[in-house]
C-alpha cells in the first residue's frame, strides 16, 4: 500500500551571522598570518610563544584561539621543505657525488633549520585562512 502522505522538502538555514571582528580578503589574511600578525587587524601578535595562539585579539577580539589548525602546519611545511631540499639534493649528488656522511651532516641541519624557521609562519597563514574561510570551532559546540 503506497504512502500518500506529502514529501516536504528540508531547506538549511541560508542566513550567515556577520562576526564582530574584521574578517579581511584571503590574500590580506594570510600575508598577516605569515607575519604572525592578527589575521583580522594585523595589529597584534597572534602568538604567545612559539607555536601558542592567543586565545582573543587584544585589538579586535578575534577569537584566534578557537581556530585549531592541528596537523595542517607541519604538513604544510613538510611540503615545502621537501619540494626546496630533494631537487637540490638530487643536484648535489648527480654533480659532486660527495660522501654520504657530508651529505647528512650538512642537508640534515638545514631541513631542522628550514623546518622550523617556516613551521611559525606557515601556522600563521594557515590561521589567516582558517579565519577567513570561518572554520573556528563553534560556542555552542
Amino acid at each position: 500500500m503506497p504512502d500518500n502522505t506529502p514529501q516536504s522538502l528540508w531547506t538549511p538555514e541560508r542566513s550567515v551571522e556577520t562576526p564582530s571582528w574584521p574578517v579581511p580578503p584571503l590574500t590580506t589574511a594570510l600575508w598577516r598570518g605569515v607575519r604572525c600578525l592578527c589575521p583580522a587587524c594585523g595589529e597584534t601578535r597572534a602568538f604567545n610563544g612559539y607555536l601558542s595562539v592567543v586565545p582573543e585579539c587584544s585589538n579586535c577580539g578575534a577569537p584566534l584561539g578557537s581556530y585549531r589548525a592541528d596537523d595542517a602546519p607541519p604538513y604544510f611545511t613538510i611540503f615545502i621543505v621537501g619540494h626546496i631540499l630533494v631537487p637540490i639534493l638530487y643536484w648535489v649528488e648527480t654533480e659532486w657525488r660527495p660522501n654520504l656522511g657530508l651529505m647528512a651532516a650538512i642537508f640534515l641541519p638545514v631541513a631542522l633549520v628550514m623546518t622550523l624557521g617556516l613551521l611559525r609562519p606557515v601556522k600563521g597563514a594557515t590561521l589567516g585562512l582558517m579565519l577567513r574561510l570561518g572554520m573556528g570551532k563553534s560556542s555552542d559546540a
